[in-house]
């Protein structure tokens, strides 16, 4: 009995450590994020995104991030492998200006190199340093 026991331990311990996508990675797909935190710049948020906050929603089927830069709609490829995620260059953007803001929030994008899900929030990181931090927005 005792046996059986560790080796069912042993069994479920390493299909959960051999598994590459765990359940935090599974929650960032079929959900749309609205930005509540951006490091960096000298203008308080408010003041970035005054009208409309960022949001984003991961595709898992075609690789690629949509959303809205507060601004102007956008979408672009994204690599993730564990818990680093890359960017690529956002596409095709319609052409309002509204302020600095969608240009501070895409510029971020292409630096982030990881993320962390924590209490139901996406933190986007450089390295280990949250830079933006997101909330999921109810349907």
């Amino acid at each position: 009995m005792k046996r059986s026991s560790i080796l069912c331990s042993l069994v479920l311990i390493l299909t959960i450590s051999c598994n590459p996508k765990s359940d935090a990675t599974a929650e960032l797909f079929g959900s749309t994020w609205e930005l509540e935190y951006i490091s960096g710049p000298r203008i308080a948020f408010d003041g970035l995104f005054p009208n409309k906050k960022p949001q984003i929603s991961f595709d898992q089927e075609s690789g690629k991030v949509l959303g809205n830069d507060s601004c102007n709609g956008y979408s672009a490829e994204y690599t993730l492998d564990g818990n680093t995620i890359s960017f690529g260059e956002p596409g095709p953007t319609t052409m309002m200006f509204c302020g600095g803001g969608e240009r501070q929030f895409l510029t971020m994008m292409q630096k982030i190199d990881g993320f962390a899900l924590e209490e139901g929030k996406l933190n986007l990181l450089i390295g280990e340093v949250p830079m933006m931090r997101f909330t999921k927005v109810e349907p």
